[in-house]
């Protein structure tokens, strides 16, 4: 059967001054374990030599609660290989790692066992250590190790459980089940069984004699059951059990005793000592009252020293240096504890009992229940508390199952909650200390009556708590509630869940203010319970998610709270991948709620942590979150506008092609006043009709003028048909003094002129005029982008709607001028064009950008003026080229070299032709 098995330190790559490795020789309460040095170098190793060759089967490492290795693996050997000579000698085989925790969710307050089943053979055994997990306690980067245990066999006992004895023949063909449980851990029982007394957790919280003496008392119970002795075997159990909860007390106290005398509070290791000596006085009286032990086997501590796990004939053994226990690892316990230890004349079982009630347990079955497997005990491969009470841990599961079933029906009939599985009281411990095991009890009972009559019952004895009590009975009670809560609130049962709530709002606005316990105490609660109540938000029942989600947004709003800023940090936490619908549509609604109510100004809140939790959340797979998602950014960016577009991409045409983007934008323009896309688009196509409604208008008015013109025309020369001939003689007179002032006949007005810029010319014919339209004409322009005349008043309306490529341009909100696309929001963010007035306050000039006097004469004098528009190109030739006169020739020479040089000549028509504009004449002044 494997057992314990002992062992020596043979080496170790370096240690704390104080905390050598030969510390881990030693399983007691009071141990510190091996540290490594500060700031040394990894991996750290450790060398073990076992007492004996042996075959490991369980490896079992306590670590430290913040000195805590990434990885630990295993090595094994035959023999110690000489590092001088590696080939000639055999060198360590690996067996395997382990991974440990970094311990953050219990904040570095447990300590984790870690077990591993493995099946190897050797009697040495190296432990490397790598790089610690960083934490804010471990200012060194320093691993440690609490306690290390090896059970296994002897290396040659596999070979005698193969051979069929003349016994078990017989018992198998009488049908005699070997796998029977009362006879587990026997030499007839199963052979890989592994006795919960040689478990590293029975040795780290028992008292060292204490456990001695329980190891003897097993010994004789599984000699009665060998011997059928039945009674005396159940004597025996009942007395191992209770001797469990006495180990494990005089462990607390001698824990007590060494913090008080590091404290130097000599006094108090007096008393602790005195308490300890009549304690134990007690319970070996009791022991040696009903014979279970002999006198030899309760020798003083003085004549029993505490022994490391190795041989005595071992040549390696050396004593152990006791070392005291370090801040994290002390337990003080609030009130002393009273002798507890009464004799029952009707029993001969050691009655142990504690200052909490407990209910009177009955003698186990007869029927042994089924086996349960030794892989299957729950404390494993789970975290141990720095101060664990495992209180009957010598008592086998199966055993621990019967009684506690014979306990249920008990409880159930007399209407009271059934007692505590072992795994309540392990995890429950410190809430058993403080509130008693009746009230944890009803918290853990399988009846959600029971768990909400406890609930309300330590309502009430917190609010009836006296102020003077002393804080840290206060706190330990507060600390016990908040564990209670917490598993309270996990609760399907909705009054149970309600409960959970009430007892926290009170403890949170009443018990807290009431007892100035401070900030620590508030934010313990809250930190404890959020997180679970968080969860709860993602229920399948809707009553219990609105007020899971009700009850975090009010007390948020506590002012103990709200200073706090705890809540909003894990509201903005992002959303998981795999995380319900229902969780994170609440998630979103309660973020929500609680931004508008405490705002983004020091309430825990920031922009930054908003925004990149509500971009996360735009690609999350629910619909409903991602549109929750955009009201939230919409919500944001009416108070921080600046702040919220840096997290956002560029607003271009491939950012609006996602459709949250495009609706988040759309929604910015909203915000700030301006036209959306689909609002622009409805604009541009009534500018465009409008414009072509106004062009067919003019179109339309100037055919009429010129229709009647002509009319008029033909009337005046009918009418001076006979008086032209008698004038014709003095007309000729007239032309020859003056040549270069031709007559103009006013039947003839609009011949030669200009109707844009009103200038009139003899060199204005049909060429002419498309010559002047297409150069000099200071009203007109050509298009850039398609070589097209038009006039400079409606420029920009030609880049918006008639331009070969007007799907490039945009219209800037600010200064109305037509922008390219591509540059449209660099030129929207600077921000840097005039802003433009109303048509009917000012006319806008596309060439200067400058506004100036609304009307049609206001265009005149700003394109044609001397003080006019500087960025007319024509108009800036004109003034150039205008002073340069050759030497000799007067004004009239001027004039007719600028347009009689051209007029004959033959100009192509641009692109669209200049059909459309009708011709003036001009005149060179």
């Amino acid at each position: 059967m494997p057992h314990k098995i002992g062992f020596v330190v043979v080496s170790s790559s370096g240690h704390e001054d104080g905390f050598s490795a030969r510390e881990l020789m030693i399983h007691a309460p009071t141990v510190s374990g091996w540290r490594s040095p500060r700031f040394c170098q990894f991996p750290q190793e450790i060398v073990l030599q076992m007492v004996e060759r042996c075959r490991i089967r369980k490896l079992q490492l306590l670590a430290h609660q913040y000195m805590i290795p990434s990885k630990v693996e295993f090595y094994i050997s035959e023999s110690l290989p000489e590092y001088f000579t590696p080939y000639q000698a055999e060198r360590f085989r690996r067996l395997g790692y382990v991974s440990l925790c970094d311990n953050e969710k219990t904040g570095c307050k447990a300590r984790e066992l870690k077990s591993v089943y493995v099946d190897a053979v050797g009697q040495f055994l190296k432990l490397i250590f790598h790089q610690n997990h960083v934490n804010k306690y471990n200012v060194y980067n320093q691993v440690a190790l609490v306690a290390v245990n090896i059970i296994g066999d002897p290396a040659d006992f596999g070979d005698e459980t193969n051979i069929t004895s003349r016994e078990k023949l017989i018992d198998h063909y009488l049908g005699h089940n070997t796998e029977d449980p009362a006879l587990e851990g026997t030499c007839s029982g199963k052979s890989d069984y592994i006795s919960p007394l040689d478990d590293l957790a029975f040795d780290m919280y028992q008292d060292p004699e204490v456990a001695q003496i329980i190891r003897r008392l097993d010994e004789r119970k599984r000699e009665a059951v060998q011997k059928e002795r039945y009674d005396c075997a159940k004597k025996l159990k009942q007395a191992i059990a209770d001797l469990q909860k006495v180990g494990e007390r005089l462990g607390r106290y001698e824990v007590e005793k060494r913090c008080a005398v590091e404290k130097e509070d000599y006094d108090l290791a007096k008393e602790k000592k005195q308490q300890m000596e009549r304690f134990r006085s007690r319970v070996y009286e009791q022991l040696q009252l009903h014979e279970l032990v002999d006198a030899e086997l309760m020798r003083r501590p003085l004549d029993l020293p505490l022994q490391p796990l190795a041989c005595p004939s071992s040549p390696h053994h050396q004593p152990p240096m006791h070392s005291l226990p370090q801040p994290e690892e002390r337990v003080t316990e609030n009130r002393l504890a009273d002798p507890f230890l009464q004799e029952k004349p009707s029993s001969h079982c050691l009655d142990v009992s504690s200052q909490r009630p407990t209910v009177d347990r009955p003698p186990p079955a007869t029927d042994p229940p089924p086996k349960t497997h030794p892989e299957s005990l729950p404390y494993d491969e789970r975290p141990l508390p720095v101060t664990r009470k495992q209180l009957g841990a010598a008592v086998s599961e199966a055993e621990r199952r019967d009684m506690l079933g014979d306990e249920a029906r008990r409880a159930d009939a007399a209407g009271e909650p059934e007692p505590l599985t072992e795994k309540a009281l392990r995890e429950a411990s410190s809430a058993v200390d403080v509130l008693g095991e009746a009230l944890v009890a009803g918290a853990y009972s399988k009846t959600w009556s029971h768990r909400e009559d406890a609930l309300l019952t330590l309502h009430k004895q917190l609010a009836d708590t006296p102020v003077g009590t002393p804080k840290e009975d206060l706190k330990s009670m507060l600390r016990a509630a908040v564990f209670l809560v917490r598993r309270a609130i996990r609760d399907i049962v909705t009054p149970v869940f309600q409960a959970s709530l009430k007892l926290l709002k009170m403890i949170i606005t009443q018990y807290i203010p009431k007892h100035k316990l401070g900030r620590l105490e508030t934010a313990h609660c809250v930190e404890r319970t959020i997180p679970v109540l968080l969860t709860r938000t993602g229920d399948s029942s809707a009553r219990l998610r609105v007020m899971a989600s009700n009850f975090i947004q009010e007390i948020a709003l506590f002012k103990e709270v709200k200073s706090l800023q705890v809540i909003p940090s894990y509201l903005v936490q992002p959303l998981k991948a795999n995380s319900s619908t229902h969780l994170a549509m609440s998630q979103m609604a309660l973020l929500a709620r609680l931004l508008r109510d405490l705002g983004t100004e020091g309430a825990g809140f920031t922009v930054d942590s908003v925004m990149r939790f509500s971009v996360q959340a735009l690609e999350h797979r629910v619909r409903e979150v991602r549109e929750a998602a955009v009201g939230m950014i919409l919500d944001l960016y009416a108070q921080h506008r600046a702040l919220v577009l840096e997290y956002l991409p560029p607003d271009d045409s491939a950012t609006r092609r996602n459709v949250l983007y495009k609706t988040i934008f759309e929604g910015f323009a909203k915000i700030d006043g301006r036209p959306t896309d689909a609002e622009m688009r409805a604009q541009k196509r009534a500018a465009a009709e409008e414009a072509e409604k106004r062009k067919k208008e003019e179109i339309k008015a100037l055919q009429g003028q010129l229709a009647a013109l002509k009319e008029m025309q033909a009337g005046v020369q009918e009418k001076e048909s006979e008086a032209t001939k008698a004038k014709n003689q003095d007309t000729q007179e007239r032309k020859v003094a003056r040549p270069n002032a031709p007559e103009i006949p006013d039947n003839h007005y609009l011949d030669n002129l200009c109707i844009f810029c009103g200038e009139r010319s003899e060199s204005f014919t049909e060429e002419g005029l498309d010559l002047h339209y297409w150069k000099h004409c200071l009203m007109l322009t050509r298009c850039e982008h398609c070589r097209q005349v038009v006039e400079i008043s409606s420029l920009t309306e030609h880049l918006l709607t008639e331009c070969d490529r007007k799907d490039g341009f945009g219209r800037c909100y600010r200064c109305s001028e037509a922008v390219s696309k591509e540059e449209l929001p660099r030129h929207v963010k600077t921000r840097d064009c005039n802003p433009a007035k109303s048509e009917k306050l000012a006319n806008r000039c596309p060439l200067c950008h400058e506004n100036f006097s609304p009307g049609e004469e206001a265009w005149k004098a700003h394109l044609m003026g001397p003080a006019g528009c500087t960025m007319n190109l024509r108009r800036t030739h004109v003034l150039h080229k205008t002073p340069v006169l050759p030497p000799g020739k007067g004004p009239a020479a001027t004039r007719a070299g600028t347009s009689g040089s051209k007029v004959g000549s033959k100009i192509p028509t641009p692109k669209g032709g200049l059909s459309k504009i009708s011709s003036r004449t001009y005149t060179k002044r």
